[in-house]
């Protein structure tokens, strides 16, 4: 049975893409069989995979939804579907800008993703949807397509308040479009446990949502490799399997997935 995981955060800047990509690394790594979905219109997923000039691609993540807003049959899956070095990539390019206009007057404009996700779900364990980092009709697509979400925060003031309105907007979601999404948790990205700040705003998230959502206990720290792997197009735990940051992602996956830690090296 396939599980849909949105990775979604309003604030920028908090390593959702480079989380995605290596979190399907390492589910690629564990046996599983992994579907990325770019949805945010930057497209930084799709160059995590080294997937290049994807405005050029004939079939992008916009093209599928704008056949279910025409009401079109989806092309086959080789069409739009490209592998990456074990992994299943549907990208997104600039052209996924226009969607929000070609939302707002669409008919049932909440699930024209859903339809596209429960369309080829069943192919895989495991589905990763990179929200963009906004709260428009595309992230709210990508809520209403999903199965739980997984939020991730840097240590800073304005990441954590951010996710006082991400959580409000998911539970409006809970109640009125997809009952059965809930909570991964809230994963530190960029952690540097040696600064005062790093604790104090572990310690503010932990009180204000730590009673109802889970904080995972990994944090992923800060590492110049981690930008070097995405230069590169390569996961972190191919890229340099013993930098602490492919370590954290690795023990991260498994808590994700209550499982025993295990190495990648």
């Amino acid at each position: 049975m396939s599980k849909v995981i949105a990775v979604a955060s309003q604030k920028g800047g908090t390593a959702k893409s480079t989380t995605c990509r290596n979190v399907a690394t390492i589910l690629k790594y564990m046996g599983y069989k992994v579907l990325v979905v770019d949805c945010d219109n930057q497209a930084n997923l799709t160059d995590c995979f080294g997937i290049e000039s994807p405005d050029k691609l004939d079939v992008t993540l916009y093209h599928l939804m704008e056949r279910i807003i025409m009401d079109e049959d989806l092309p086959e899956k080789e069409e739009y579907i490209i592998n990456r070095e074990g992994v299943d990539v549907l990208p997104a390019s600039i052209l996924l800008s226009d969607i929000e206009i070609k939302l707002v007057s669409a008919m049932s404009r909440e699930y024209i993703l859903k339809a596209i996700i429960d369309e080829i779900k069943e192919d895989y364990d495991y589905v990763l949807l990179d929200a963009m980092p906004s709260l428009g009709l595309m992230t709210l697509n990508v809520l209403a397509s999903c199965d739980s979400v997984l939020i991730p925060a840097t240590p800073e003031y304005l990441s954590a308040k951010g996710l006082e309105l991400l959580l409000k907007t998911i539970f409006k979601i809970k109640k009125r479009i997809n009952k059965k999404i809930d909570f991964e948790g809230i994963l530190l990205t960029m952690f540097d446990e040696r600064t005062n700040l790093a604790q104090e705003m572990l310690e503010m998230i932990e009180a204000s949502y730590g009673e109802h959502i889970k904080v995972f206990r990994t944090k992923i720290p800060k590492s110049v490799k981690v930008g070097e792997a995405n230069a590169r197009s390569k996961s972190i735990i191919d890229y340099m399997p013993t930098n602490k940051a492919a370590i954290a992602y690795e023990r991260f996956t498994r808590e994700l997935l209550k499982k025993e830690v295990m190495s990648f090296e």
